[in-house]
């Protein structure tokens, strides 16, 4: 099975913890989806930066993941809004991803009910090679020369910094490769900024980090 080919879709599969199979939390993984979608529209030239505010820009939605395509729809109809805006709104992004990933066939997802009452749902990964590669492509974009990496990598690494995703790195490879990360965060444009804040204000109301 080869790797996703949207933001989204990929950022979902790095923030799965294999160790303890499961996502940590799915409260930053919301924010982050949405600023990853955001990153998708901006690679793919669908959307620009019109100084606050995504504003979007004609062109053919092809092969987008159901969460990229209903955003694109939502500026399209003329929602002004700013980044950050777009980023913390509340909503079902990560299940909307999640179910797009299971419909695929990456994930596999079990609903169950906790003493009868309150529904979670489990994912497990078929292909747990994907996410080795995906995590892989982290290190690389990192450690590895800085010419040779994607944009698409690039963009992922500061999306989960700027997150706080420890499946993605933990506080200390944050910490290391803080110069490194600054040095990949424009292939994402304003949004790991925007993600920031986004996450910041969230943790000041008492959500916690992811």
């Amino acid at each position: 099975m080869d790797v996703p080919t949207t933001l989204p879709e990929k950022l979902y599969l790095l923030a799965y913890d294999p160790e303890r199979g499961r996502h940590l939390t799915t409260l930053n993984l919301d924010a982050a989806v949405r600023a990853a979608a955001l990153t998708e529209l901006l690679h793919r030239g669908l959307i620009r930066d019109d100084g606050r505010h995504p504003a979007a820009v004609d062109g053919a939605a092809d092969g987008l993941d159901p969460l990229s395509a209903w955003l694109l729809e939502q500026i399209r109809q003329g929602r002004r809004r700013s980044w950050k805006s777009w980023i913390g709104r509340q909503s079902w992004s990560a299940h909307t991803v999640r179910d797009g990933l299971a419909a695929d066939g990456r994930i596999r997802v079990e609903e169950r009910r906790v003493l009868g009452i309150f529904p979670v749902a489990r994912v497990t990964l078929p292909e747990p090679r994907v996410r080795k590669e995906l995590a892989s492509r982290v290190t690389s974009a990192l450690k590895g020369p800085l010419s040779y990496v994607d944009p698409a990598d690039a963009a992922l690494v500061a999306l989960a910094d700027a997150a706080q995703l420890r499946a993605v790195m933990t506080w200390g490879q944050r910490r290391e490769f803080r110069a490194r990360i600054a040095k990949l965060a424009p292939a994402a444009g304003p949004v790991p900024r925007a993600l920031r804040r986004a996450v910041a204000a969230r943790n000041a109301d008492g959500g916690g980090a992811a």
